[in-house]
């Protein structure tokens, strides 16, 4: 099932999304998409409403250097334990929604990435239980203003940005996510092309390892890091991030008014 939120001429709603993109429709779930959902009866066109992120989070808890690759790019070998960090619930934004860039970096960048949702509370969960938890897969881009993040010495700022998490375009419940393509476009041109295969930590020792460190709540997202490839997006660029079975995640670059 792949779910999703939209905003509609009703306001705002989980729906399950059915058929393919061109004539897909979605139907709205009556409260929300935990466990079993139950249905309104409402159906909309897809191309007659807007995707939101699909999913609102209490945290968004996100691993560094996962990919082996990336972290020699970044000019350091790869960690041998997860190294995680966070970004605010504020810096989710949807599909299409713009990135805003803020006058403080001079050095934004894009970072495609294959993200995790979690179904239901859950606390030192076992690598062999980590799918029991697990609501599905969506695609992120945790955005960051590198030069802050080197000024800085710690990622919070360079992270934490509002609109420096993009989610979407929805949440995949059926997919297994071990071997997936994950490429990144900016402007149509391919920057980032991976597969979910080369992380070093994989995805049920990821929630093992959080889940060790804290509560996990329903809607909560955990990125599982970007391969390598990372480079700067300016305004009036878009970068399109899409991971294989999923989707496409799409968002033009802004300049931030204020």
């Amino acid at each position: 099932m792949r779910l999703g939120r939209i905003a509609s001429p009703d306001g705002v709603a989980f729906v399950a999304v059915d058929g393919d993109e061109s004539d897909a429709t979605v139907r709205e779930i009556a409260e929300h998409p935990f466990g079993t959902p139950t249905f309104t009866g409402r159906v909309w066109k897809l191309s007659d409403v807007r995707l939101l992120a699909p999913i609102l989070s209490s945290k968004v808890v996100c691993v560094g250097k996962n990919y082996a690759a990336h972290a020699a790019e970044m000019g350091g070998d790869a960690p041998e334990q997860p190294v995680i960090f966070m970004k605010p619930s504020t810096s989710i934004t949807g599909p299409g929604a713009p990135i805003q860039l803020p006058a403080s970096s001079e050095e934004v960048h894009y970072e495609g990435e294959l993200a995790v949702v979690i179904g239901r509370p859950c606390k030192d969960v076992p690598a062999a239980r980590a799918r029991d938890v697990i609501l599905g897969y969506t695609v992120a881009n945790d955005v960051t203003a590198r030069d802050l993040q080197r000024k800085d010495g710690q990622w919070t700022r360079a992270k934490g940005f509002d609109t420096f998490c993009p989610l979407g375009p929805w949440i995949e419940t059926q997919i297994d996510p071990g071997d997936l393509r994950i490429t990144t476009e900016l402007d149509g041109a391919t920057v980032q092309d991976s597969r979910t295969s080369l992380q070093i930590h994989r995805i049920p020792d990821l929630v093992e390892w959080v889940s060790r460190v804290m509560t996990l709540l329903p809607g909560d997202v955990i990125l599982t890091g970007t391969p390598e490839g990372v480079g700067q997006v300016r305004a009036g660029q878009t970068v399109s991030v899409t991971v294989e079975g999923i989707g496409t995640l799409s968002n033009p670059a802004v300049l931030r008014e204020s």
